[in-house]
């Protein structure tokens, strides 16, 4: 089966070109405005059907309107088995952590496709082996 990618960005035009860059890939993609536009349910710790069915997720830092801390605390606490790639552009975070439960696979800078795929792979292949416990 096709790997399921859930992108989701606060700026649809980013978005548009990572998931286009994502589909060409092969990854079956699809796309979340998040919580600026609208109620997002990972925020209220709720269960979100989009990422309930992805198998990675690439969220922007800024998806959130903060520096995204709370969301991604959310989400890696929701779904501590779902690989998480984080884009930030031009920015360091200095509060993300790649490794234990709230881990996830950081891309700062510009997203080309290939530091993008590259990226999905690496969280996918992180998150490959089971949790223990």
């Amino acid at each position: 089966t096709m790997t399921q990618v859930l992108v989701v960005h606060h700026d649809v035009d980013i978005a548009d070109i990572e998931v286009d860059e994502l589909r060409r890939a092969g990854y079956t993609v699809e796309q979340c405005s998040g919580p600026t536009a609208g109620p997002c349910p990972v925020l209220r710790r709720a269960s979100c059907w989009m990422a309930d069915r992805a198998d990675v997720l690439v969220y922007d830092v800024w998806a959130s309107g903060d520096d995204g801390h709370a969301l991604i605390d959310h989400l890696r606490e929701m779904y501590p088995e779902k690989p998480v790639v984080l884009t930030s552009q031009g920015m360091e975070l200095d509060w993300v952590q790649t490794e234990g439960v709230h881990g996830v696979t950081p891309l700062t800078g510009a997203v080309t496709q290939k530091r993008l795929v590259e990226a999905v792979e690496t969280a996918l292949a992180g998150r490959s082996a089971p949790l223990p416990g």
